[in-house]
C-alpha cells in the first residue's frame, strides 16, 4: 500500500484520557497531568489547546508567550513544570489561587521540589491528576495505522513487544519503520533503524552520567541486587533510588526497573565503548565475588557484546560450573577465554575436550600442562593423558601415568593397566587397600573394580561380576563427568561377555548409556558392547544398527573403538554367511588390529579378526598377535575366564583353515578350562567338533554340546554345531533330527520395529505378506538370494543342503510362473521393492 507523502501527528490517546480531555478538562480551573517523559504529556496539553481554541477560549502557552494578559477566561498551558524554578512555581500557583486564570500543568514524577508538590496539591482541589500510561496493543496498533496507513498484527506485536507501548517510542519506532525500504523486512529480523534510535542520544546525555551507568547496568539484562548496584555505581542505598527515580521520570525504566528493547538498544549504541564495557566488566566481577553463577552472567553480557577480553575470569569459572554436565560447552569456554589472552588451566581444558571425545585437542594440552610448574595441574594433566591413552590402547603407558598422578582412583586405574598388560603384581595392593579419604565415589568405584579384576584371575565369575555391577552402580549418580580410561560397565560387559553372562552385561550397559558414565567419550564404547552382545547372540541386525547408528556419528573412532567396530563388522558378517561384506570389513580390521597392541581387555575382537583372516585366507596376519595374546595370558596364570573365549574363536579359525594340528591343541586347552560353566561348555562343544571334523556323529553328544552352547548364550554356535554335525552324517535319520535341532537353536530374527515415522511403510509390507504366494521358508531363500548368497551359503545359513536350497527355487519360479531365472530374479526385486 503507498504511503502518504508526509506523517501526519495523530493525537493517539488512551481512551480514558480522551474521555477526560472531552467531558472534564473544559470544565476544570486547574487540571494536572502527569507522566514520564515520552508518555503524551505534550499532545495532552495539544489536545486542550485545539479543544479550548475550538470554543473560542484564548489559550496561552507558558513557554512562549509572556505578554498577553492573563484573565479568569484564558487557558494557561504549562509543560514541563518539573524543570521550572521555584519562583516560576509559586507564581503559578498564586495565579490559579487568585482565581487570575485557569491552569493546566504537565510534569514528571520527578524531580518533585518543594514548590511543584505544593502546586500539585492546589491543583488536586479541582479534580485528580490525569496520569498517562502506556499504551495497550490496541493504541499501539492505532498509531502506527496512522503513520503506515496500514499495521499488521505482526507489526503491532512487533512494535509493541520493543516498546513496551512507551506513546513516544511507539511513534519513533513506527516513523522509522515507515522510512525504511522495507519495513516487513526489519520486523522478521527483529533489526531496529538507526532512526529509531537515534533520538535517544540527547535524552542520554540529558539524564547524566549517574543515570547512564545506571541503564547500561540494567543494558546487561544481568539482575542486580541492591547491594551489587550500589557497589557498581559508588552509590547510597538512597542516591540510588534519586537514579531509578529520574530514569523512570525519563521514560527510559520501566516500572519493573527494566529497559525495554529499544531503550536498552539506544543505551548500548549511544554509550561510549569503554564506558560500556568498564561498567559490564565490573558487573561480572562483582558478581563472582558474590559467589553466584558465572555462567548466566557470562551468557548475558556476551549476548549483550561484551567482548571475551574482560570475560576472561568469568569464562574460565564458568567452565568450571559446567564441567560435569557439558563438557563440551566448557571446553567452549576455556577455548575463548584463552584467545582472548585470558589464564585458563591447560589441564582443566584438556580435561574437557578428552569428555567430549577429543583425545587429539586433550593431549595436546595435556602435554602441555605436564610442563607446569604446579603440582596439582600436573597431577591432573597426567590424569587425563593416562585416561586418553587407555582409550587409544597404550594401557602400559596409562598404568605408569596414572601412577605417578597420585589422583583420585589413579592408584586402582594403574593396576588395572597394568593387569591388562600382564604386571599384575599392583592388583593385590589397590584391590584391598580402602578409598583414601574423602572416599569419594570415584575412588570407591575403582577400588571395586580392582577387586572385581582379580576375582577374574583366581577367583569365581559370579565375584567378580558381584564388585563390578557395584562398581558400575556407584558411579551412575555422578559418573558422566568423570573421565576414566574404562567405566565399570564396560569392563562387566567384557567380563559378562567371556563368561556367558549377557543378560547382566546388557543390563549394565544399558543404565551406564542412560546415566551418561563417562560422557561421550564412553558412551561409543557402551554401544559397541551392546553391539557385541547382539552378535554374539546371533542378533546381527540389532548388532548392525548399532554399528550404522556409530558410523553416523561423524568423527574418527579411537584405536580401542575402531578395533570393536570392525571386529563387529566381520562378525556380524561371518554370522550372516555374508563372504563378501566379511573380505570387505577385513581391509579395514586388519589396519585397526596394527594400530592396536594386544591386551586383556581386547582378547574378544582378537578372536573373532583371527577367525576372519582365517575365513579371508590371510592368518599369518594375527599369528604375532595370537602369540603376544598368549604370552599376556600365560604371565597371568592362564585364568580360564580370559582364556576360554580365545580358545574358542582360535579352534573355528583352525576349522576354518583346515588346520588339525592347531584344532587338536586348542581342544586339548579348551579341555584345561573347564573351571567355569562358560569354559565347560565351549570345552564340551569342542571335543564334540572335533568328533564331527573326524566323520563322528554321536547324536546324544552333539545334542549336550549345543544345548550347552545355547545355555551360556552362544544360539548361533549351538546351531552351527548341529548343522555341521547333520551334514557330515551319512545317517538320514541323525542328519534330519540335527537340522531339526538346528534349526530350534538358532537365534530368532531379529526384525527392527516399524518407527512411527513409517506406517506407512509397514502398512505395505503386511499387505505384501497377506498377498505373499510363497511360504514363509520359501520366502526366506528369496531373501538370501536377492542378497547375493550363494546356495552352499544359504545352505548353511538356513541348516539344509545346498540340493534343497535348489529345490526351493524352483518351486519359488512356479509359484510365481517365471520361465526363466532373470525373470524370477527380476520379479523378487519388485516385490522387495
Amino acid at each position: 500500500m503507498p504511503r502518504p507523502r508526509t506523517i501526519p501527528q495523530p493525537p493517539v490517546l488512551p481512551g480514558d484520557a480522551r474521555d477526560f480531555l472531552a467531558e472534564q478538562a473544559p470544565f476544570l480551573a486547574g487540571v494536572a497531568v502527569q507522566a514520564p517523559g515520552g508518555h503524551g504529556k505534550s499532545t495532552v496539553l495539544r489536545e486542550l489547546a485545539r479543544l479550548h481554541g475550538a470554543a473560542g477560549v484564548t489559550v496561552i502557552d507558558h513557554r512562549l508567550d509572556r505578554s498577553t494578559p492573563r484573565t479568569p477566561d484564558s487557558v494557561l498551558l504549562v509543560d514541563d513544570a518539573h524543570t521550572l524554578d521555584p519562583g516560576s512555581l509559586r507564581d503559578l500557583r498564586e495565579l490559579l489561587t487568585g482565581n487570575r486564570c485557569r491552569l493546566v500543568v504537565a510534569y514528571r514524577p520527578w524531580p518533585r521540589p518543594a514548590a511543584l508538590a505544593e502546586l500539585a496539591d492546589v491543583l488536586r482541589r479541582h479534580g485528580p491528576p490525569l496520569v498517562l500510561g502506556p499504551f495497550s496493543e490496541e493504541r499501539t496498533s492505532a498509531l502506527l495505522t496512522a503513520v503506515l496507513g496500514d499495521a499488521t498484527p505482526a507489526t503491532v506485536r512487533f512494535v509493541h513487544a520493543q516498546t513496551g507501548g512507551v506513546p513516544g517510542h511507539v511513534d519513533r519506532l513506527a516513523r522509522a519503520l515507515a522510512g525504511a525500504p522495507d519495513h516487513r523486512r526489519a520486523i522478521e529480523a527483529v533489526d531496529l533503524p538507526a532512526a529509531a534510535l537515534a533520538p535517544f542520544a540527547a535524552e542520554l546525555d540529558d539524564a547524566g552520567a549517574d543515570v547512564r551507568r545506571l541503564l547500561l547496568a540494567a543494558a546487561s539484562g544481568v539482575d542486580l541486587p541492591l547491594a551489587v548496584a550500589c557497589a557498581l555505581l559508588g552509590r547510597t542505598a538512597d542516591e540510588l533510588d534519586a537514579m531509578h527515580a529520574a530514569a523512570r521520570a525519563a521514560g527510559l525504566l520501566g516500572p519493573s526497573g527494566r529497559l525495554s528493547p529499544i531503550v536498552r538498544h539506544a543505551v548500548v549504541a549511544h554509550s561510549p565503548t569503554d564506558l560500556r564495557e568498564g561498567v559490564w566488566q565490573r558487573l561480572a566481577e562483582l558478581q563472582l565475588q558474590r559467589g553466584v553463577a558465572a555462567l548466566p552472567v557470562v551468557r548475558v553480557l556476551r549476548r549483550a557484546g561484551l567482548p571475551d577480553a574482560h570475560l576472561t575470569g568469568p569464562l574460565a569459572a564458568a567452565a568450571d560450573e559446567v564441567l560435569a554436565d557439558e563438557p563440551a560447552l566448557a571446553a567452549d569456554l576455556l577455548a575463548a577465554a584463552a584467545a582472548a589472552g585470558g589464564r585458563t588451566s591447560p589441564a582443566r581444558w584438556a580435561r574437557a575436550a578428552a569428555l567430549t571425545g577429543d583425545l587429539d585437542v586433550a593431549l595436546r594440552l595435556a602435554d602441555r600442562a605436564l610442563a607446569e610448574p604446579d603440582p596439582a595441574v600436573r597431577a591432573e594433566a597426567a590424569m587425563v593423558t593416562a585416561a586418553a591413552l587407555a582409550h587409544r590402547g597404550q594401557l602400559g603407558r596409562s598404568a605408569d601415568l596414572y601412577r605417578w598422578s597420585d589422583t583420585d582412583g589413579a592408584a586402582a586405574f594403574a593396576a588395572i593397566a597394568a593387569t591388562a598388560t600382564g604386571r599384575p603384581e599392583l592388583l593385590d595392593a589397590a584391590a584391598d587397600q580402602p578409598p583414601a579419604a574423602p572416599p569419594t565415589l570415584l575412588s570407591s568405584a575403582s577400588v571395586l573394580m580392582a577387586r572385581g579384576l582379580r576375582e577374574t584371575l583366581s577367583g569365581s565369575p559370579t565375584a567378580a561380576l558381584s564388585s563390578l555391577t557395584q562398581a558400575a552402580a556407584l558411579l551412575e549418580p555422578a559418573g558422566r563427568a568423570e573421565l576414566l580410561p574404562d567405566s565399570p560397565a564396560a569392563l562387566t560387559a567384557v567380563v559378562g561377555l567371556h563368561c556367558g553372562e549377557f543378560d547382566l552385561s546388557s543390563s549394565v550397559l544399558a543404565r551406564a548409556v542412560q546415566a551418561r558414565v563417562g560422557g561421550s567419550l564412553l558412551t561409543r564404547r557402551h554401544r559397541l558392547l551392546q553391539a557385541w552382545i547382539h552378535m554374539t547372540r546371533g542378533q546381527t541386525t540389532a548388532a548392525a544398527e548399532i554399528l550404522d547408528a556409530t558410523a553416523r556419528h561423524g568423527t574418527a573412532l579411537e584405536p580401542r573403538d575402531q578395533l570393536f567396530a570392525t571386529a563387529l563388522e566381520v562378525g556380524v558378517a561371518r554370522r550372516d554367511s555374508d563372504l563378501p561384506a566379511l573380505l570387505r570389513g577385513w581391509e579395514q580390521a586388519r589396519e585397526a588390529l596394527m594400530r592396536h597392541p594386544v591386551d586383556l581387555f581386547t582378547l574378544l575382537p582378537l578372536g573373532e579378526l583371527t577367525v576372519a583372516a582365517a575365513r579371508a585366507g590371510e592368518p599369518g596376519l594375527v599369528r604375532e598377535h595370537l602369540h603376544e595374546a598368549h604370552l599376556l595370558l600365560d604371565r597371568l596364570g592362564n585364568p580360564p575366564l580370559w582364556a576360554a573365549p580365545l580358545h574358542w574363536s582360535s579352534l573355528h579359525a583352525a576349522i576354518v583353515a583346515e588346520d588339525e594340528t592347531a584344532a587338536a591343541k586348542l581342544v586339548a586347552a579348551l579341555a584345561r578350562v573347564r573351571h567355569t560353566r562358560f569354559g565347560s561348555a565351549v570345552a564340551g562343544a569342542a571335543e564334540s567338533w572335533w568328533q564331527v571334523w573326524h566323520g563322528v556323529v554321536d547324536l546324544p553328544a552333539v545334542e549336550t554340546a549345543a544345548r550347552g552352547l545355547h545355555a551360556v548364550g552362544l544360539p548361533w554356535d549351538a546351531a552351527r554345531l548341529a548343522g555341521q554335525a547333520a551334514i557330515r552324517t551319512a545317517d538320514r535319520r541323525t542328519m534330519t533330527t540335527l537340522l531339526d535341532y538346528a534349526r530350534l537353536l538358532q537365534p530368532k530374527p531379529d526384525r527392527p520395529a516399524a518407527t512411527d515415522s513409517e506406517p506407512a511403510a509397514a502398512r505395505r509390507s503386511d499387505r505384501a505378506r497377506d498377498t505373499n504366494p510363497l511360504t514363509a521358508r520359501e520366502q526366506e531363500v528369496a531373501d538370501l538370494v536377492l542378497a547375493g548368497l550363494t546356495y552352499r551359503q544359504i545352505g548353511e545359513k538356513l541348516f539344509i543342503s545346498a540340493k534343497t536350497v535348489e529345490h526351493h527355487m524352483a518351486r519359488i519360479r512356479r509359484r510365481l510362473g517365471c520361465a526363466s531365472r532373470s525373470e524370477l530374479l527380476a520379479r523378487l526385486r519388485s516385490a522387495a521393492a
